[in-house]
């Protein structure tokens, strides 16, 4: 296991069963558009006091998120119909019932929802047990009364996680988490009870970090999609890889970068062996035909290497 956490068994990249897409894709593509909503008088919590930046109201930045909303959503839409894309919203569960039009908009276009929490300044820090799967229990209720689908997937809000998280999300029907940016292929995840996987999510070449904090502008932002979708491409012909590219409407919804994001899309799709899909669909197949197959191969390199137990206990 992994010597950390116990959560994660240790596959090296060179040792582990060979992943087919479907159509013999090389590479599962994902996108997922973080459509959130931030309060204006948000509660503090002391455990992660990152929202908001300066004492309530913080004005500049709310609104800054709210552009999303209001326009850069929209904006982003149009860059999506143009290529006939599927998404998997990161989606703050709360939008569903304060933004009617863009709820109408997603479930009109078929996205999938992974779990974002409710708002985006609501943290699962210092939750206990029972407070999460209630917390769990709510976002799964939100999502079927609003479309009918049921929640397979979260990504907590902010960023924000507890140790029991993923036990808790297992137990309760769902099928992969998107917290653990350790890999370019879905894993197992270890759990209490029942099944649960990672599924591959991108801090690089998510438009938050990568412009938001000032670590580099759309080109650049551009050019890193590119480079990773190419290497993943091409280690693709010998075993399936998963991308994930991670959008802000209220980032990449801004006039001046929705072009240069519509041409690197234009790059990507003009290749063959692309399964454009959603993470709900990519959990789904490798829970199908792949998970078993991994789990048994990391018992056997435990076996072999003699690194069964967690050793941090």
């Amino acid at each position: 296991m992994d010597l950390i956490s116990g959560r994660i068994d240790y596959l090296p990249m060179n040792n582990r069963p060979v992943i087919r897409w479907p159509d013999n894709a090389r590479l599962a593509l994902w996108i997922s558009p973080n459509i959130e909503h931030y309060e204006f008088f948000p509660k503090k919590n002391p455990l992660r006091d990152a929202w908001p930046r300066t004492p309530h109201p913080d004005i500049q930045q709310y609104s800054y998120r709210d552009y999303g909303n209001r326009v850069g959503f929209w904006r982003m839409l149009e860059v999506i119909d143009h290529h006939q894309l599927r998404c998997t919203a990161s989606l703050n569960l709360g939008v569903l019932e304060l933004y009617p039009q863009i709820k109408e908009a997603m479930i009109r276009r078929d996205w999938a929802f992974m779990g974002h929490g409710i708002f985006n300044t609501q943290f699962l820090h210092g939750m206990d047990e029972d407070q999460e799967r209630e917390w769990i229990q709510a976002n799964q209720k939100l999502l079927y009364d609003h479309t009918g689908k049921k929640l397979l997937g979260l990504f907590g809000p902010n960023g924000s996680s507890t140790e029991v998280t993923s036990d808790l999300m297992a137990e309760e029907g769902m099928l992969y988490h998107c917290e653990y940016w350790h890999d370019d292929q879905p894993t197992p995840l270890n759990v209490r009870s029942g099944q649960l996987i990672s599924v591959p999510y991108s801090i690089e070449i998510n438009d938050s970090p990568t412009i938001n904090n000032g670590f580099g502008e759309i080109d650049r932002f551009c050019q890193s999609i590119r480079d990773q979708f190419d290497r993943l491409y091409a280690e693709g012909e010998s075993t399936g890889k998963v991308m994930c590219i991670g959008l802000h409407p209220y980032i990449i919804g801004k006039p001046h970068r929705i072009e240069a994001f519509n041409e690197v899309l234009t790059y990507i799709l003009g290749h063959p062996l692309v399964w454009q899909t959603t993470a709900d669909e990519i959990a789904k197949y490798f829970m199908e035909h792949y998970y078993e197959q991994f789990v048994q191969h990391a018992k056997t390199l435990q076996e072999k290497y003699g690194l069964s137990g967690r050793l941090d206990q």
